[in-house]
């Protein structure tokens, strides 16, 4: 096992790790392609973690075109059993804002076209998926939060759009309307492909705008993505400082969800010499 925790970097997070000390960088390839960068192995607080930049190491990959499978593909053959999905996201509600964080504990899927499951070759196999994210780590995302005096929100639905563009006021105030929390464009398919690998995934939002403007909040102005960009870049030592205080914290194996209950037939992609469990 090369590594037991896995941290995906979105948009503006392209490294993570101690900035002295032990650190590999492994070059791998999957049944559906290369993930999007090589991955980091490093070690934080006696735990190995691998990390990946999920849009690549220069934002090389539009929301709809990142490898979601072959990034976490890529996790799974590193031996990882519990991913953390750090992503911007653009606030829909007036008690959000910019520098707040999210523990996500629901998705809507406004995507398509996305390749968004490993089950389209041999068995068939259906997979539950009312609870996305897991329970167990979001608590343990907010704990973390506490002690590194960051304000995070415990709970709350991200509604994940396609992209690359940005949305309408018409689309936002139907969102607001539906009372989801944030906005984003990558959460998915990742949440669910690791949800079909049995791994236990955590979604954290970093609030990085109140995307068209948010209603009864005069004077805010739709997201650019300079404005996105700028706000993950003034908060990543926030973003680096709670993952730093969640990985040592994590259980060897978390107890109380159902995540890796839903892995099914995995053998029409698995080959054993690239280290499949």
């Amino acid at each position: 096992m090369d590594a037991e925790i896995g941290i995906f970097g979105g948009s503006g997070f392209y490294t993570f790790g101690p900035e002295s000390g032990p650190a590999r960088t492994i070059t791998l390839d999957t049944p559906f392609g290369p993930p999007s960068a090589p991955v980091t192995i490093t070690e934080v607080g006696g735990r190995r973690v691998a990390f990946l930049p999920r849009h690549g190491n220069n934002h090389e990959f539009a929301p709809a075109a990142v490898p979601a499978r072959a990034n976490l593909w890529a996790m799974r053959m590193l031996g990882v059993r519990q991913v953390i999905g750090p992503c911007a996201a653009g606030s829909l509600s007036p008690d959000l804002h910019p520098g707040d964080f999210l523990a996500l504990d629901q998705l809507v899927d406004r995507t398509w076209g996305r390749p968004d499951t490993y089950y389209d070759a041999g068995d068939a196999h259906h997979v539950a998926f009312a609870d996305p994210y897991c329970a167990v780590l979001a608590a343990h995302a907010v704990a973390a939060s506490e002690r590194v005096g960051v304000r995070m929100h415990p709970s709350g639905t991200v509604v994940v759009i396609q992209g690359p563009r940005f949305s309408t006021r018409a689309e936002s105030r139907w969102y607001r309307q539906q009372g989801f929390d944030v906005i984003n464009m990558t959460q998915y398919p990742e949440a669910y492909l690791a949800r079909e690998l049995g791994m236990h995934y955590t979604g954290i939002a970093l609030v990085t705008d109140y995307d068209t403007g948010v209603e009864d909040v005069p004077g805010v102005e739709p997201v650019t993505q300079a404005e996105v960009f700028a706000s993950f870049d003034a908060n990543i030592d926030r973003v680096r400082a709670l993952l730093t205080e969640l990985v040592p914290a994590l259980p060897d194996e978390p107890d109380g969800c159902a995540c890796a209950s839903a892995v099914g037939p995995l053998h029409a992609y698995d080959d054993h010499s690239l280290g499949t469990p």
